[in-house]
């Protein structure tokens, strides 16, 4: 079974798949459970009598209303990056990587111990907690700090971009660009900016769905496009899920502007730029205001709004692009500013 023939959503194949490379002695006492994998991998969680894994295989053609392709050798990259952030990060902070096969692009990794929840759930459904957004901050700060120090070992061991620019860069950016003509010099301008720096290692999907909470602590899943560029790319995209539910969940509007904030000095705390982080702080503004035109107009819009919130996070988005604000906790004040002034349900952005 080789050359991407394998199915891992079947069970007979998948348990016979891992027996014949050893992982397991047999079928017994084996139960496949098919997970929610987002728009771009299967994903089994494999509970056999020495514990659980997780199963993860690349699709070809992602699962949204575009047409959207990537080479499932991306599930590689992921792989690379599971083992070295297991170095960089916090302990427990990333899964345990267990194997990896090039040939049907499959990702065997350690299984988050039960019971777990996704973070984006939880933030949906009960709001931000500042324990879990404080440890958003720090994860990404200790993240982007410890690999600065050691830029020797892991600018040439992640300089290949290639997954990043097929998976954020073209259905992100240059699809919202299409979409809105008149956002297009900003964003063109924002993707050379982005393919001009080299600085630190970038996750690149550092997303609250992306997140797992067990006994309090935050685990961090799917790095698949992580590579040495630009960090204020994660910074613009980890904000903007915080302003877009700031803008879903009315009730909860003040706590989510609250929690950016929170993020943002939590953060800055622990990467620790010194003297580059204007610089950076003035471009994770600028991939805030591309990544809320992108998750309206992009390949992949967030789900959970709705056209009347695409709307309102449009034309935000596309005015502060013409003048940004000075620094990110000025973008977030202006942010809820404009939400309460008029809202989706109160006219003009």
């Amino acid at each position: 079974m080789s050359g991407n023939s394998l199915n891992i959503e079947e069970p007979e194949a998948l348990v016979r798949w891992l027996v014949e490379r050893g992982l397991l002695a047999g079928p017994e006492g084996v139960r496949c459970e098919k997970l929610a994998g987002g728009v771009s991998n299967r994903t089994v969680r494999v509970t056999h009598p020495r514990g659980a894994w997780v199963v993860k295989q690349a699709l070809e053609r992602l699962r949204v209303k575009d047409d959207w392709f990537a080479d499932p050798a991306r599930v590689h990259r992921e792989a690379l990056g599971l083992r070295w952030l297991q170095t960089l990060t916090p302990p427990g902070s990333v899964p345990g990587f267990v194997a990896e096969d090039p040939a049907d692009h499959v990702l065997v990794m350690e299984a988050v111990p039960e019971p777990h929840a996704n973070w984006k759930t939880l933030l949906l459904r009960e709001g931000p907690e500042p324990g879990h957004v404080r440890q958003f901050g720090e994860l990404l700060g200790v993240l982007h700090r410890r690999s600065r120090e050691r830029r020797g070992e892991l600018e040439t061991v992640f300089g290949d971009r290639r997954f990043f620019e097929s998976l954020r860069l073209e259905p992100y950016y240059r699809r919202a660009a299409e979409r809105q003509p008149a956002a297009a010099s900003f964003l063109g301008a924002l993707i050379d900016e982005t393919h001009g720096r080299r600085l630190a290692l970038v996750h690149g999907d550092y997303s609250p769905k992306n997140i797992l909470v067990h006994d309090g602590r935050l685990v961090l899943l799917d790095h698949e496009v992580i590579h040495w560029g630009d960090p204020a790319f994660d910074l613009g995209f980890s904000l903007t899920h915080l302003l877009a539910k700031a803008l879903h969940c009315r009730d909860r509007r003040k706590a989510f502007l609250q929690a950016a904030l929170d993020y943002w000095a939590a953060y800055r705390e622990a990467a620790d730029w010194g003297g580059e982080q204007p610089a950076l702080e003035a471009r994770a503004v600028r991939h805030t205001l591309g990544c809320l035109l992108a998750r309206v107009d992009g390949r992949s819009p967030l789900e959970y709004l709705d056209e009347a919130e695409r709307a309102w996070q449009r034309r935000t988005a596309m005015a502060l692009m013409r003048q940004p604000p000075a620094g990110v906790p000025g973008l977030i004040e202006t942010f809820g500013r404009r939400l309460e002034a008029g809202g989706p349900d109160g006219g003009e952005a």
